[in-house]
C-alpha cells in the first residue's frame, strides 16, 4: 500500500480581492458564504441524525421488551406518553412517524445536498461562490424553520403527527394538531430543497471554470447536478399534496376524505368527493426520486474518494455519467410500486413492474464501475476508504432485496412488512450514510486545515459496520415471517410471530451498541477542530480543482482563478513525474 507524502502548509498570497469585513451574525449566523451554510447545512443535519436515531432507541426498546418499563428515562417522558415509564401505542407512532421524516428530510438530505453540495460543488467546478448568495442563505433557513417546526410538534396538545412518515390519509386529515405543524413543517422544508435545487442548477451550468467541460466534471459534481433536477421536478407535486391536505385539515375542503367516513361510530359531515389514493399518487411521485436524491450524492463521494484511494482513473467514467441520467428520468416513472396494494389491475402493475426492473440496471452499472475501479489498484486503507469500500456491498445488499419488492406477485405478502424497513435501511443506513462519514473524513481537512484522527475513525468504522448489519439483517428475518412493520409490540399478539420476537433483541441491542460506537466519532470530530494534524492543501494528493484552493479557502475560494486543463482523475498516468496530475496544473 502506498500512503500519501503531506506536503507541509504554505503561507498563501493574500487573497486578490478586497471585501467587507463582516460582523459575528452576518459571517458565521446570517452568512451568504457558501462555505459556512454548506457547514450549517453539515452541522444541522448531524443534529438531527442523532435526534432522529434517539427517537428510534426509544422505539427499539419498546420491540425488544413489549410492556416493559423503560429504566431511567422512562418516567422523564411524561404519564401522557409513558404511565409508569410504559410506552402506550399513541407514542410509539409519533416516534415513527417523526423518526423516519426527521432522518430523511432533516438528516440525510440536509447533510448530503445542502452540506456536501454546498461546500464541495463551488470548489470543485472552480467558482467563487454559488450562483444566488442570498438565496443559498433564504434556502437554509427554511430548513431551520421547518426543523424547529417539527420539533415544536412534540410539545402541542396530542404530541407530534403519529400517521406514518408517509402521512397517509384520510387518517392523517382527522389526526391531532401534531399532524398541522408536520404539514407547516414539510412546506417549508420542501421550499428550501427547491431553493437549493435552483442555485445548484445554475451555479453548475454558468460559473464552471475556463476549461471545465461537462465530461471534465468530477463524478460528484455530476451526481448533485441530477439530484438538483429531481428536487426541482418531484418536490412541488408533494409541496401541493401538502397544502391542499393542510386545507382539509383547517379549512373544511376534501381534496383526500371520501364520502361516507365514519369514525369511532360517528359519521363524518364534512366529507365528499375526496380521493385518499390522490395523496398517495403525489406523496410516491416525490418519494421515489427522493430515494436517488439520498443515494446519488451518497454514489458521487465515493467515486471520489475510490478513485483517489486507488490512485487511477475511475473506470467507465462516461458510462457512469450516463446512468446518473437514466437513473434521474427513470425514477419518475416507477412511483406507483409502493402502490401495488390498491388494486390497480394488472397493466399497470405490469408498467410499474417493467420499469422497477430496467430503473436497477443504471445502478447496476455504476456500483459494477465503482467495484472494477478497485482492480489493480495500489489502495490506501484510511478511513474514507474503509466507509467507502463497505458502501459497495452495504448498499449492494439494498437494492438487491428490493427487487421481490417491484414485483407485484412479491409485494404483496412482504408489503408493509419489517422486509420492506430492511431492505429500505440497508439502502440509506449503511449505504448513504456510510458515504457521508466517509465525505466528513475526506473533506474534512480542506474545511479545517486539519485532518481527523485515523485510529479514532477506524473504531468509529468498525463498530457501524457490525452494528449497522446486527440492526438491520434480522429484519429481513422478522419481515419474511409477515411481521407487520407498525406493531407497537413487535407482533407479541400474534402466534406466528412468536419465533421472531428474540431478532427483536438482536436488532435492539446493535442499535444501542451502535449509539455508544458514535461518541468516538463525535468526539474526534470536534476534537480535531483545534487538535488534528494540520495539512496542507492537497493533504490526499487529489486531482480535482477544490485541492487548489487554499485550506480553509477564504472568501472567493480561490487565491487566483483556477483553470481546468484535464480531466477529474488523472492518476497513475504512464511517463508523469508523480503518481497524480492534477485538472488545475497546465
Amino acid at each position: 500500500m502506498s500512503e500519501p507524502v503531506d506536503v507541509a502548509p504554505k503561507p498563501h498570497v493574500a487573497h486578490e480581492v478586497h471585501h467587507e469585513e463582516l460582523g459575528f451574525w452576518r459571517k458565521y449566523v446570517f452568512s451568504t458564504d457558501h462555505k459556512v451554510i454548506g457547514i450549517q447545512y453539515s452541522v444541522t443535519g448531524l443534529l438531527f441524525l442523532l435526534f432522529g436515531f434517539c427517537l428510534m432507541m426509544l422505539m427499539r426498546w419498546q420491540l425488544a421488551y413489549p410492556g416493559v418499563p423503560l429504566p431511567l428515562i422512562g418516567s422523564l417522558l411524561g404519564e401522557a406518553r409513558m404511565p409508569g415509564g410504559t410506552m402506550l401505542p399513541e407514542f410509539y407512532n409519533e416516534l415513527g412517524a417523526m423518526h423516519g421524516t426527521i432522518m430523511v428530510f432533516l438528516g440525510v438530505v440536509p447533510l448530503a445536498v445542502g452540506g456536501f453540495g454546498n461546500f464541495v460543488v463551488p470548489l470543485q467546478i472552480g467558482a467563487p461562490d454559488m450562483a444566488f448568495p442570498k438565496l443559498n442563505m433564504l434556502s437554509y433557513w427554511s430548513l431551520f424553520l421547518g426543523g424547529i417546526t417539527m420539533l415544536g410538534s412534540f410539545f402541542v396538545p396530542g404530541g407530534a403527527a403519529q400517521s406514518g412518515w408517509t402521512s397517509y390519509t384520510p387518517l392523517s386529515v382527522i389526526a391531532g394538531t401534531g399532524q398541522t405543524w408536520w404539514l407547516i413543517g414539510m412546506i417549508f422544508l420542501i421550499t428550501s430543497s427547491l431553493l437549493g435545487a435552483l442555485n445548484f442548477i445554475t451555479t453548475i451550468i454558468q460559473l464552471r471554470a475556463k476549461g471545465l467541460t461537462f465530461m471534465r466534471f468530477p463524478f460528484f459534481v455530476w451526481a448533485q447536478f441530477v439530484t438538483a433536477f429531481l428536487l426541482l421536478l418531484a418536490f412541488p407535486p408533494l409541496e401541493a399534496a401538502g397544502v391542499m391536505q393542510l386545507m382539509d385539515r383547517v379549512a373544511g375542503t376534501n381534496f383526500f376524505l371520501p364520502s361516507g367516513l365514519v369514525v369511532s361510530g360517528q359519521a363524518l359531515t364534512n366529507v365528499g368527493g375526496g380521493n385518499p389514493l390522490l395523496w398517495q399518487h403525489l406523496f410516491w411521485f416525490l418519494a421515489h426520486p427522493e430515494v436517488y436524491v439520498l443515494i446519488l450524492p451518497g454514489m458521487g463521494i465515493v467515486a471520489e474518494i475510490i478513485a483517489n484511494n486507488t490512485r487511477k482513473p475511475l473506470w467507465g467514467y462516461r458510462s457512469m455519467v450516463y446512468s446518473l441520467i437514466f437513473v434521474g428520468f427513470m425514477s419518475f416513472i416507477v412511483w406507483a410500486h409502493h402502490m401495488f396494494m390498491t388494486g390497480m389491475g394488472t397493466t399497470m402493475a405490469a408498467f410499474f413492474q417493467t420499469t422497477t426492473m430496467i430503473i436497477s440496471i443504471p445502478s447496476v452499472v455504476i456500483l459494477t464501475a465503482l467495484i472494477i475501479s478497485l482492480w489493480g489498484g495500489s489502495i490506501r486503507f484510511n478511513t474514507p476508504m474503509l466507509f467507502a469500500v463497505a458502501f459497495l456491498p452495504m448498499f449492494g445488499i439494498g437494492g438487491l432485496t428490493g427487487l421481490p419488492l417491484g414485483l407485484n406477485i412479491a409485494d404483496i405478502p412482504l408489503h408493509d412488512t419489517y422486509y420492506v424497513i430492511a431492505h429500505f435501511h440497508y439502502v440509506v443506513a449503511p449505504g448513504t450514510i456510510f458515504a457521508l462519514m466517509a465525505g466528513i473524513y475526506y473533506w474534512y481537512p480542506k474545511a479545517t486545515g486539519r485532518k481527523m484522527n485515523e485510529t479514532l475513525g477506524k473504531i468509529h468504522f468498525v463498530g457501524s459496520l457490525v452494528c449497522m448489519n446486527a440492526i438491520f439483517m434480522p429484519m429481513f428475518i422478522i419481515g419474511l415471517a409477515g411481521v407487520s412493520r407498525r406493531l407497537f409490540d413487535a407482533g407479541a399478539a400474534y402466534a406466528f410471530a412468536q419465533p421472531t420476537m428474540h431478532w427483536n433483541v438482536v436488532s435492539s441491542w446493535g442499535a444501542w451498541t451502535l449509539a455508544i460506537f458514535q461518541i468516538p466519532f463525535i468526539f474526534n470530530f470536534f476534537w480535531s477542530i483545534r487538535k488534528g494534524e494540520k495539512v496542507g492543501d492537497n493533504p490526499w494528493q487529489a486531482t480535482t480543482i477544490e485541492w487548489s484552493a487554499p485550506s480553509p479557502p477564504p472568501h472567493g475560494n480561490f487565491v487566483h482563478a483556477p483553470q481546468a486543463y484535464r480531466g477529474p482523475y488523472e492518476y497513475s498516468v504512464p511517463g508523469a513525474g508523480k503518481d497524480f496530475v492534477p485538472q488545475y496544473e497546465a
